[in-house]
């Protein structure tokens, strides 16, 4: 059987080319494709497998481990919410709810536009300074519904997304 190439296909190509022909590649081949098209499709894993010679089960198996690697497609602005304990105890879940209203959404869900997907994470490795919650890379620190959490109308978090600044934004009394 023939196959067509695509600028998929290249894409990919072009990143064993890079990175090598092995399984030790198969990581950061997986990480380009993520951060270019925000989700690894079922097209994109049968290349890699292709082209590297293994199983699409393995690739797949790396994909669903890895927590910052998606099979489906993500908004263009990914938060995620610390779900640890001791954000629990220091108001997450008012939180959670405050962030579901004002998106119109549940956890694990896009929204109508695809300009946020919310999604729980184990860590975010602030748990002193918690309830804590990232925004791509971008983290925000003693969140409380009460504090600008409308997306849509936040001057705060729409301006730091935009500008990719770095360290994080406490939002303190």
């Amino acid at each position: 059987m023939l196959l067509k190439k695509n600028a998929l296909s290249e894409e990919i190509e072009s990143y064993v080319n890079k990175f090598g022909n092995d399984r030790s590649a198969l990581l950061m081949i997986l990480h380009e494709i993520q951060k270019k098209h925000r989700h690894i499709s079922e097209f994109a894993q049968q290349e890699v497998a292709r082209l590297l010679n293994i199983h699409p089960v393995e690739v797949y198996s790396v994909i669903s481990f890895f927590a910052f690697l998606n099979s489906n497609p993500k908004g263009r602005n990914l938060v995620r919410i610390c779900q640890t304990i001791s954000c629990d105890m220091k108001g997450k879940s008012g939180l959670v709810k405050a962030i579901e209203l004002s998106l119109e959404l549940r956890s694990g869900e896009n929204t109508k536009d695809n300009k946020f997907t919310v999604e729980y994470a184990n860590c975010l490795g602030l748990c002193d300074m918690g309830p804590a919650m990232a925004i791509n890379d971008q983290v925000f620190l003693q969140l409380t519904p009460e504090k600008q959490l409308n997306f849509s109308e936040s001057e705060v978090i729409m301006e730091t997304i935009k500008k990719k600044r770095t360290g994080p934004v406490i939002f303190s009394e």
